[in-house]
């Protein structure tokens, strides 16, 4: 029975990461917000599990590109990015809690790991990237600075873009009433509604502006940077809940205005909206609260909302 528990994670991890890595590219890497995710909320003796589903389709791209880039160069390639980030991730889990003593969740904490992941991803592509043997005897591709702070801008985005989202989720489910989602639950999500009256139509029109732009690399830019407005004003409605759903709309139209592998232009948007919801994050936890003690003020005789289960223990 337990190995059917394990080959439903693998499976299950398998099928999210080919979904995501389909639609991700250099700098703007959504996989590395899957894999931190699940590092911050699987069950460590699922562990393995998630480093095989990862395995199996990167496995699969290595052999079929085995003859192109070399025999090196695709075993060095099946080598599962997860399975490097787990030794630092349980050092985290190990030492610092998800939620802190007041029930809300150690943004701190997510951000350090976000980062640390991304610096161990880049180092591993860094690696792979050295072994590549062209068929046609072509020099490799180098090695550049550039390349290396792309591929680090693109794990820390792609996690900021999933990892709060699937958290600030998972929050909301455990206060519902026996933890299951109802349909008045989302029809009177006021963060829902905002979300879906405001930040996507504002993303929208911003969008059909970008189109219109043509070759105008400033005027583009500027446009893309608008897209983090949204962001900021959930922040300050919503706590850190509002800034992972604006952080993630935010994330998906910037990166919809991207024509150009390793675009210059691009990549210096994207690192000013990854400043931004990573602010963004730290400071809505402190709104969230102030939130909370609002309401608490409002409505006395009302029980405070419980706070959301704790992740699971890092010794199971």
């Amino acid at each position: 029975m337990i190995w059917g528990r394990y080959l439903a994670v693998a499976g299950a991890y398998a099928a999210c990461y080919e979904l995501t890595r389909n639609i991700s590219f250099s700098h703007w890497m959504l996989p590395a917000g899957l894999r931190l995710a699940c590092l911050l909320l699987v069950p460590r003796r699922f562990w393995p599990a998630l480093a095989v589903g990862e395995a199996l389709p990167i496995a699969e791209m290595a052999a079929l590109h085995a003859t192109s880039f070399g025999v090196l160069w695709a075993c060095m390639a099946s080598l599962p990015p997860i399975l490097l980030c787990m030794p630092a991730m349980a050092w985290l889990r190990q030492r610092y809690a998800l939620l802190r003593a007041d029930g809300q969740v150690n943004m701190g904490l997510i951000l350090a790991a976000t980062l640390v992941c991304a610096g161990i991803t880049t180092g591993a592509n860094a690696l792979v990237l050295s072994t590549v043997n062209l068929a046609d005897g072509s020099p490799a591709p180098a090695i550049t600075l550039p390349i290396l702070l792309a591929w680090v801008l693109g794990c820390y985005l792609g996690a900021l873009t999933l990892t709060p989202l699937i958290l600030a989720i998972r929050e909301r489910i455990a206060v519902l009433p026996g933890g299951a989602v109802s349909w008045s639950a989302v029809r009177d999500s006021i963060l829902l509604r905002d979300a879906v009256f405001f930040v996507v139509p504002c993303l929208a029109l911003l969008l059909l502006v970008a189109d219109g732009m043509g070759d105008d690399d400033g005027l583009l830019t500027c446009v893309r940077i608008g897209m983090a407005i949204p962001v900021i004003l959930m922040t300050l409605r919503h706590g850190w809940h509002g800034a992972a759903v604006g952080g993630m709309l935010a994330s998906v139209a910037q990166a919809s205005t991207s024509f150009h592998l390793q675009d210059p232009a691009m990549i210096r948007s994207q690192a000013i909206l990854a400043f931004v919801a990573s602010t963004a994050l730290i400071f809505g936890v402190r709104v969230a609260q102030r939130i909370a003690a609002a309401r608490q003020a409002a409505h006395p005789g009302m029980l405070a909302a419980p706070a959301p289960a704790p992740a699971p223990s890092p010794r199971h």
